[in-house]
């Protein structure tokens, strides 16, 4: 009836979407687009995965391509890594990537070192997705932070998104990779909603490995961070702004291969940094930021010494307020930047 009148109709709006939905969605249409991909885990069938994520994916696609298996990360992990060599693309799910380390021989020696090692004749595009990282009250087992360790693999590529965006678009494009790709989700996102745009809602939408993205523009400080604490950046940027300190905060995306360039542009701008991680502090994903920036050009434009924000250097606690402590807080990013900036 619009058009008729002569009005023009508005362009669909973004709208919102949980992170579990935008990995369902990836999966969906990339099941779709090529026979070749195939998805299995524990409870990934049936009971349409741990955490909803492959909902309605079975009933969809059938046995031969959501396949539920035994509670056997190496076992399960190789069959996938073989299924790559021979030219499939498995989206190999771990309920938890603490369970990676049962399968870190198949991750590491056999998916990461085989196109390296053959010459570059045998391609492993395979993806090992799940959440990462501490979720709420699942102690010490079941709270490690992968992302510094499979960063540290050539041969692997490493995406930790936080937003629906990010997941939807790593996700699409860790599948469409030739090279085997950790995706490290995170448990507490799963339920969040965020905007996606219209140009996300496209089933041809990806996102680039290894381009970092600016998720608020800022001239005093650049918090650098992944995964989680991302909307932890964000949250202190705004009690901060309140001060008078405006933080350019950047979503890294992607752990391997680094957008450094993005970090450095920013440094450059803002001669301050403060890296965010809810992994341990020796060797983690912010010493490795920090190395980058004394090694590079953006080192001459710091006017303080870079800050790291991350976990607590211990196991993860099981009580509540224990655990609060180990994972960095808003308060902790606050603290850190009237740190760097001597305030």
């Amino acid at each position: 009836v619009q058009q008729r009148r002569g009005l023009r109709l508005s362009a669909p709006a973004a709208i919102q979407v949980t992170v579990r939905d935008a990995l369902n969605q990836a999966l969906d249409e990339e099941l779709e687009r090529d026979e070749r991909v195939f998805l299995l885990g524990e409870e990934v069938a049936q009971y349409d995965g741990a955490y909803k994520i492959s909902r309605g994916l079975w009933k969809k696609y059938g046995d031969k391509r959501v396949i539920d298996t035994p509670i056997s990360e190496m076992g399960f992990a190789g069959i996938a890594v073989g299924a790559a060599m021979a030219g499939l693309r498995p989206v190999c799910e771990f309920m938890t990537f603490n369970f990676s380390m049962q399968a870190i021989d198949q991750v590491i020696n056999s998916a990461a070192k085989t196109c390296y090692m053959s010459a570059g004749s045998i391609a492993v595009p395979i993806v090992f997705r799940g959440p990462n990282g501490a979720s709420a009250g699942v102690a010490a087992q079941h709270s490690q932070c992968f992302a510094a360790w499979y960063g540290h693999c050539p041969g692997l590529k490493v995406v930790s998104p936080w937003s629906a965006e990010d997941a939807k678009g790593l996700l699409k494009a860790s599948i469409r990779d030739d090279n085997p790709v950790v995706v490290l989700e995170n448990e507490l996102l799963y339920g969040v909603p965020f905007e996606m745009s219209e140009q996300a809602q496209s089933k041809e939408f990806v996102i680039p490995i290894g381009k970092a993205k600016i998720e608020r523009q800022g001239t005093h400080v650049t918090l650098v961070a992944h995964s989680r604490p991302v909307g932890h950046c964000i949250e202190a940027a705004a009690v901060l702004s309140k001060e008078g300190v405006e933080c350019e905060v950047i979503n890294l995306r992607t752990i391997r291969p680094m957008d450094i360039e993005t970090v450095e542009a920013s440094v450059v701008k803002t001669n301050h940094l403060v890296t965010v991680e809810g992994g341990w502090p020796q060797f983690g994903v912010g010493a490795e930021i920090c190395a980058r920036i004394m090694e590079g050009p953006a080192f001459n434009y710091l006017d303080a010494p870079a800050v790291r924000v991350t976990g607590a250097d211990v196991p993860m606690p099981y009580a509540k307020i224990l655990e609060d402590n180990c994972i960095p807080q808003v308060k902790d990013i606050v603290f850190a930047v009237k740190k760097a900036l001597n305030i």
